[in-house]
């Protein structure tokens, strides 16, 4: 199978190249390193000619052009919502990019594309008691949540009206190896633990997380490609963690310094997880990793 990863050379991208070309999959990547790295790619860049690496904007004429020579059964889309506090402007690029990759689809008769979006912008302040959320009516938080849902009209529009399967995953907390201190509380407190710097707590610590390892995510993203089409199927674990218990699993049998506090955001998520049974159901997938196996590996990839 020939695949395209709009955003192959980030953090959850790449496992997810290295992953498809172990398969025996032919993958093209398409990325301007805006906030990817080659460094990501360096066992895919050796692994010979099943793989193609394209410095591109998803968005222009050339990454059209592209798509219409390689003809590829699937395209996934890891770009499109970028996380952290960004200007509108930058939201409203990634609705573009998911109209311009939409299009190229069905100009070159393409038929599935698999988009990851943030579940927790997807979902609103969901009660204590809803814990963990289902896939539902979507009730998007601030403007990332706004574009998330915008994104997933848009690929049922096209599934509707050109016959464009897909699958959107709502993703909890992606954590693990390649991860940028800036890209997620995981990675940000490993960097603090293994570098004596200190690590900064947002509010009382008390707020929960869904932290699932990149290479579960992967599969999901993997068995998305033949499964789960037409709908948003969340990717997590359904189980919460604590930012408090978080850094003392991250901190544990190591010499750090002690966490600074800082005020919480106001928009923050006071508890949050997802529920896995779409998943299960749609996918054939589960999550199999739990969070100090995951914080193992990831200290022991540093």
């Amino acid at each position: 199978m020939r695949v395209v990863v709009i955003g192959g050379a980030g953090f959850v991208g790449s496992h997810l190249v290295d992953r498809l070309l172990a398969e025996g999959h032919e993958v093209d990547v398409i990325d301007d390193l805006s906030t990817g790295s080659l460094a990501n790619l360096a066992d895919a860049r050796s692994s010979g000619g099943a793989f193609k690496f394209h410095h591109l904007d998803a968005t222009s004429a050339d990454a059209d052009t592209l798509i219409g020579m390689r003809t590829p059964e699937v395209v996934y889309h890891l770009a499109l919502v970028p996380r952290g506090r960004h200007a509108a402007p930058q939201y409203a690029d990634g609705f573009g990019a998911a109209l311009t990759t939409l299009e190229a689809c069905r100009r070159h008769r393409v038929s599935k594309i698999v988009v990851a979006l943030p579940a927790a912008a997807m979902y609103g302040q969901p009660s204590v008691s809803s814990l963990p959320v289902k896939e539902g009516e979507l009730a998007p938080r601030g403007v990332r949540g706004v574009v998330s849902r915008a994104i997933v009209d848009l690929l049922t529009t096209y599934r509707e009206q050109h016959a464009i399967e897909f699958t959107a995953l709502a993703m909890a907390t992606v954590y693990g190896p390649r991860q940028r201190p800036e890209g997620g509380v995981v990675a940000a407190f490993e960097h603090a633990a293994s570098t004596g710097t200190a690590a900064t707590i947002e509010g009382d610590g008390r707020q929960t997380r869904d932290l699932v390892f990149v290479d579960d995510a992967v599969d999901a993203l993997v068995k998305a490609s033949e499964r789960g089409s037409g709908l948003v199927v969340n990717v997590g674990t359904g189980e919460q963690t604590s930012l408090r218990d978080l850094w003392a699993l991250v901190s544990a049998d190591r010499d750090v310094v002690e966490p600074v506090s800082a005020p919480p955001r106001p928009d923050d998520l006071v508890r949050f997880a997802v529920s896995p049974v779409r998943a299960r159901i749609h996918l054939q997938w589960s999550p199999w990793t739990d969070v100090p196996s995951g914080l193992a590996r990831l200290r022991d990839d540093a």
